[in-house]
């Protein structure tokens, strides 16, 4: 009997987690051979294995403990891989030699798929003086814009993506630049961008006093803080970046301050980390140990919880000494301080199952209560390890407890420190979830409220057809289980209806027993006022949080999956359902319907005895137009040969879906030897530009891009439109569909699972 709850669970195992020979075999023949190949490489490094595969087993059994993907994928196959998923790297010295030579250190690390994270405050600004060269320095961006065309390189050539985090510090003299640089939709598209925000600088916020902007000890410029502050709340208003670091509180926070300085995090900002850190992830999915579900005496098993964590830790630990590293200055950090970072999934989830709202005060009371009983039991656990096999190397008792974490841990934790070391220099974090949390059945991801109560979803079958499934949230299809069709309780809210600053407690009240920090992103409705929207960056402060992310639908980035439900449909009327109708797989060519729509363009060619005539014919799904084929006729035989050739290729790539708007570019570029001609007083290098102009003038037409004829001024990257609305937002990378939601700091995509954070 299969274990998993849906076919989508199954499906996101053999395509992700299932080990299989190079050609495709499987070797796990169950998950349950994925969770014994798991807990055998883990138990490996101990010195008695035999005694701890069966603890380890346990703990994955039931989904309950959910490592991050690389370790489920990797772990156990005797493949060259790394077990970690992030990094940051080293800091960038302020020269040439020495930029470029951390953009190699990037692209090896990227090249194993690991996602990476950079400060950039440490490049001189735009227009400082070079010594030496009797020039100007180009100043930070330009090079980010390196590391943009590299990692976009590193994916052509097919590896897998590795995303990218970039982070500028409050006062340095580019950072009005910075902050507006995804002004331009087609800049640092594989870049989030983070601003390091200090706490002077909020001082100076609260205080609408002066704020210098400095570099090497030279003021380029003084702004007004609050002026700045608006800068960047108005451009991540319109654009949903940047984001916000706290970073001044993520140094005073963090045990190791007395040996390390943090500025820069992973690019889905969980994991702040020094030069050369790595993340190690792994969830406890809360659901599983919640006991009598929506009964009046539900609630979490405490005594279970403190059992999974001890041995969630032990089995984290472990796989420091198990992975490979891209870098050998990453190996060393991690066995300097053995991170690691236990976070949680199904949080949403288990408060329905006990009751509670997601927001509420009671909720946050409870989410509080959870994270401190989960923190508590990781450091006890990392003591007992500490006393059985030693501390982290860079373990200093005064300086660690001395943070502002250990400040506010209980007595007992403090001393069992005190006495005997701990393993780990830091235990806790809350990573995105999005594909591990749908492997284990669609529970709730990380600490984010229930996206929504169920969706279709297109599911790749063993035959290679694709067949439609319901993908039902995890604590709705219990509730269905136990309550037939009953309607939802009141209760039950999801991130379309949540208010932002509910959005803010959440996090606020489980990053106070995070020593790490959170992925989350907090859902703001497209029609929320600015100063509503600045409230949440504030409350954010206020309420102590490391960081803070916010999406609000727009323009550049589009919208977040929507509804197919009445906007006016409570939870208890109709669970909604998420549109998944409209997926365009560029794997699988669309199938062509008996009838479609078309126009037939007429070329004249000067020259030529004959005009071409062009004809492109639409396929509309959902409701929205996209170029489906091109026929190319003409009575000069001198064409026949190219003509079907191109046609033939360019139909094929349209009936793939996702952007095909670069076959505009492509074909515009062409230049004719013997020279091109006026059109409509332009002038045309080849006759193969102008089919291109003609394809181009038939998208705008459709709505498919925007710009104005023969003269295209849309990004290469142009997104779908609906005609007569705005973008649609980017396709998905993997699956060409539209379906891109923002979860946790990271877009992923709710059709084939895809992360832009790996």
């Amino acid at each position: 009997m299969s274990r998993f709850s849906a076919p989508i669970a199954e499906a996101i195992w053999d395509m992700k987690y299932r080990f299989k020979e190079a050609d495709g075999t499987p070797i796990d023949g169950s998950v349950e051979d994925s969770w014994r190949r798991i807990a055998r490489a883990l138990a490996e490094v101990e010195t008695d294995p035999a005694a701890w595969e069966g603890p380890f087993y346990e703990a994955l059994e039931g989904f309950r403990f959910l490592p991050a993907g690389r370790i489920t994928a990797g772990a156990g196959t005797g493949r060259q891989v790394t077990l970690f998923n992030c990094f940051v790297m080293g800091t960038i010295p302020d020269t040439m030699a020495g930029i470029f030579e951390s953009l190699k250190e990037a692209a090896l690390t990227m090249q194993q798929g690991g996602g990476i994270g950079y400060d950039f405050s440490t490049i001189r600004p735009r227009g400082a003086p070079v010594a030496g060269v009797a020039a100007d320095a180009s100043g930070p961006l330009s090079f980010m814009d390196v590391w943009d065309a590299m990692c976009r390189t590193i994916m052509s050539a097919g590896s897998r993506r590795g995303a990218m985090m970039a982070t500028m510090r409050c006062d340095h003299p580019d950072i009005e630049a910075f902050i507006e640089a995804k002004k331009d939709p087609a800049r640092l598209r594989m870049f989030n961008l983070s601003v390091l925000v200090t706490d002077a600088f909020m001082a100076a916020v609260k205080a609408d006093g002066p704020w210098e902007l400095l570099f090497g000890g030279r003021v380029y410029h003084t702004v007004q803080a609050r002026d700045l502050w608006n800068r960047i709340m108005r451009s991540t208003y319109d654009y949903a970046e940047p984001g916000v670091i706290f970073i001044d509180r993520i140094n005073a926070m963090n045990n190791l301050g007395y040996c390390e300085t943090i500025a820069a995090t992973n690019p889905c900002g969980e994991q702040p980390l020094p030069p050369y850190g790595a993340c190690l992830l792994g969830s406890i999915n809360l659901p599983t140990l919640v006991k009598d579900a929506f009964d009046a005496h539900s609630s979490l098993d405490m005594a279970a919880l403190d059992r999974l964590v001890r041995v969630a830790v032990r089995m984290m630990d472990n796989v420091v000494d198990a992975s490979r590293f891209p870098l050998p200055q990453q190996a060393q950090e991690a066995a300097a301080k053995r991170r690691i970072g236990l976070g949680v999934t199904g949080l949403a989830d288990a408060l329905l199952m006990v009751g509670l709202r997601y927001g509420s005060d009671e909720a946050a009371r409870v989410t509080e209560i959870w994270m401190h009983a989960i923190a508590r039991s990781a450091y006890l656990a990392s003591v007992d390890l500490a006393r059985e096999k030693g501390a982290f190397p860079l373990f200093e008792a005064e300086g660690y407890l001395a943070s502002g974490t250990m400040q506010q841990m209980d007595a007992e934790v403090r001393d069992a420190i005190a006495r005997h070391g701990i393993r780990n220099a830091l235990l806790t974090s809350v990573a995105p979830t999005g594909t591990i949390s749908l492997y284990a059945g669609n529970v709730s991801s990380g600490i984010e409220p229930v996206f929504a109560y169920a969706y279709t979803r297109k599911v790749l079958q063993k035959d290679g057809s694709r067949t439609e499934e319901e993908v039902v949230d995890y604590a709705v299809r219990l509730w269905r289980e136990k309550r037939g069709d009953a309607p939802l309780p009141e209760h039950f809210v999801n991130a379309q209806t949540l208010p932002p600053l509910d959005h803010v407690r959440m996090q606020a009240a489980a990053q106070k027993w995070v020593d790490s920090s959170i992925s989350k992103t907090i859902n703001c409705p497209v029609d929320i006022s600015f100063d509503d929207f600045k409230e949440v960056y504030m409350a954010a402060w206020d309420q102590g949080c490391k960081g803070c992310t916010t999406y609000r639908p727009n323009d550049v980035t589009g919208s977040v999956l929507t509804v197919s439900e009445a906007s006016d449909k409570t939870p208890a009327e109709a669970p909604q359902t998420a549109r998944g109708a409209e997926v365009v797989y560029l794997s699988e060519p669309l199938d062509r319907p008996a009838a479609l729509e078309g126009q037939t363009y007429k070329v004249k060619w000067p020259g030529s005895e004959h005009a071409l005539y062009i004809t492109i014919n639409d396929i509309v799904i959902a409701g929205h137009r996209r170029p489906f084929e091109v026929f190319i006729n003409s009575k000069n035989m001198e064409h026949f040969a190219w003509t079907v050739a191109l046609t033939r290729m360019i139909s094929a790539v349209f009936r793939r879906g996702g952007d095909i708007s670069f076959v505009v570019e492509e074909l515009k570029a062409v230049f004719d030897p013997r020279g091109g001609a006026w059109m409509e007083g332009k002038y045309i290098p080849s006759i193969l530009a102008a089919i291109g102009g003609v394809i181009e003038r038939h998208l705008i037409e459709i709505g498919f891009i925007e710009g104005e004829g023969l003269g295209l001024k849309s990004d290469p990257k142009a997104e779908l439109m609906v005609v007569g609305e705005a973008p649609r937002g980017a396709a998905c990378p993997a699956c060409g569909s539209y379906d891109l939601r923002m979860i946790e700091g990271c877009l992923t995509c709710g059709s084939c699972g895809h992360s832009k954070c790996g």
